[in-house]
């Protein structure tokens, strides 16, 4: 098992900390959790930090949680700045869904 805040610092991606993070995770398995939104069929860039983390979260013996789903799915991506969001069919929304599931599923154990 490794240290999880020894491990993030050495990458480089722990910038700061709550108060007693560090013995919270050494004290017990700890539940860390990550929610997309099912706006499009694949993830983006700005996905992969929350997903490195969670990764090595589970690396070093505790629990992640992801979820891909939710109502905000419904109201669409927000990339055409300036329009109104689009309403996404909850045919879109489950293949959303199902594409970001397989794009996830083979990083962690579940």
């Amino acid at each position: 098992m490794t240290n999880f805040t020894e491990e993030l610092n050495w990458r480089g991606l722990l910038q700061d900390m709550i108060p007693g993070t560090e013995e919270q995770l050494s004290k017990e398995m700890t539940t860390g959790y990550i929610g997309f939104d099912p706006t499009a069929d694949s993830l983006h860039i700005g996905n992969l930090v929350p997903i490195i983390l969670l990764m090595h979260l589970q690396k070093a013996g505790h629990k992640p949680i992801v979820l891909v789903g939710g109502a905000t799915g419904m109201v669409g991506d927000p990339s055409g700045k300036s329009q109104e969001r689009n309403m996404l069919a909850i045919e879109q929304i489950q293949y959303n869904i199902e594409a970001q599931t397989k794009t996830i599923d083979p990083i962690f154990k579940f």
